[in-house]
């Protein structure tokens, strides 16, 4: 199997990496996250570079690129621990809608967000569904030829600037059904629509969206609905995936630096043997996690079966790679790796976060063992 990236994609991520060096620095960073935990502007200049697009087909404003492309763009990002939630937007919701939406659907909303005009958000999360999917409480109904949708969701990205939602609502069945589970569209500005955002621990934005009979646009029926919200939440693990491996990426050379910089006893403490058995196991960690994370990537275009045991393996790696990076970098640094000027510790920050996205390591592990087909050999 080649994994040598192109020319394109090479070219892609120098694009990315020169505007997050330049463009988005850490002192950048602090502003927006102290403005609250979003920058128009920013997201302003990813459309100019073409990022929105990404995954939006050509015919309709996007470059219509694939999901190794949107791993080279999240690595970069991940490297600058970008707050605004771009893969939310132009590769998770922009992925159901060039997939699954009507016609109509994607003729008003995919040239809106390839120009990175409008932001359209998965709210998917409920308070008590300790990330299983098919755990929807939220209802949908049709009356006189009109959706409504009614339900609260929890953690939505951006959800109190998002202009629409990406719903999950329950037509029928139980609660834990995952047949009568469909998607809908819900605009911010709809009746019946409320919000409370706040900020993060990672210094991005999310909010609690309550709908009240809110009108809706049918976006998947309940045949097929908790199939695409797998597939939507699959695209988001891998997305997670690169980001992490960039952060770490820039945590590790972070630390290597401030070891071959901070002194004890006269000399750098990065020639102390103790301390570089630990910088080398947190170098096994980080390239365990790459591979994972191109594993991630080019298994989302499986069937959902294999593709679903291949990205819950990927996220189990990526959250034991997060933690033990994040943590030795932290206890390597000492007490300025949590101080708010310094960058280590913003970088831990969004790792945890990612950790806990879409599924912790320990809710993944058990998805790996719920589909395991064989055994090692001991039980047979």
């Amino acid at each position: 199997m080649d994994f040598d990236f192109t020319d394109e994609q090479e070219q892609l991520r120098d694009a990315v990496r020169k505007w997050v060096a330049k463009g988005y620095d850490f002192e950048r960073r602090r502003r927006t996250v102290k403005s609250g935990g979003y920058s128009r502007e920013a997201w302003a200049e990813m459309a100019e570079l073409g990022l929105m697009g990404l995954a939006v087909p050509e015919a309709q404003g996007g470059m219509g690129f694939g999901p190794v492309e949107a791993m080279v763009v999240m690595e970069e990002l991940g490297r600058g621990i970008v707050v605004e939630p771009y893969a939310a937007v132009a590769l998770v919701a922009a992925g159901v809608l060039s997939q699954h939406a009507p016609q109509a659907v994607q003729q008003a909303w995919l040239p809106k967000l390839a120009a990175g005009e409008a932001l359209v958000v998965l709210a998917h999360q409920e308070r008590d569904a300790r990330y299983v999917l098919r755990h929807v409480t939220a209802s949908a109904k049709e009356q006189g030829g009109q959706w409504r949708v009614s339900g609260s969701k929890s953690v939505v990205p951006v959800g109190d600037r998002a202009d629409a939602y990406i719903v999950p609502a329950r037509v029928s069945g139980k609660v834990d059904d995952t047949r009568g589970i469909a998607l809908l569209l819900v605009e911010r500005s709809a009746s019946g629509v409320s919000t409370r955002g706040y900020p993060t621990q990672d210094g991005a934005r999310a909010a609690e969206v309550d709908f009240d009979n809110a009108p809706a646009t049918l976006l998947v029926g309940p045949e097929d609905g908790h199939f695409v919200l797998e597939e939507a939440a699959d695209i988001a693990i891998a997305a997670g995936c690169a980001e992490a491996v960039g952060a770490m990426d820039a945590l590790f050379a972070v630390t290597v630096d401030y070891l071959n910089t901070r002194k004890q006893f006269g000399v750098p403490i990065g020639t102390f043997q103790a301390l570089r058995h630990r910088v080398a196991d947190m170098k096994m960690q980080l390239e365990l996690a790459r591979s994972m994370s191109y594993f991630a990537t080019l298994k989302l275009r499986d069937d959902p079966a294999q593709r679903r045991r291949a990205l819950s393996q990927a996220k189990v790696q990526l959250g034991q790679s997060m933690r033990f990076v994040g943590q030795q970098s932290i206890q390597l640094h000492g007490g300025i790796g949590v101080t708010d000027e310094y960058i280590a510790g913003h970088y831990f920050k969004r790792l945890s976060c990612l950790e806990m996205s879409f599924g912790d390591t320990m809710h993944h592990l058990a998805e790996v063992s719920a589909r395991m087909q064989d055994t090692a050999g001991v039980f047979a």
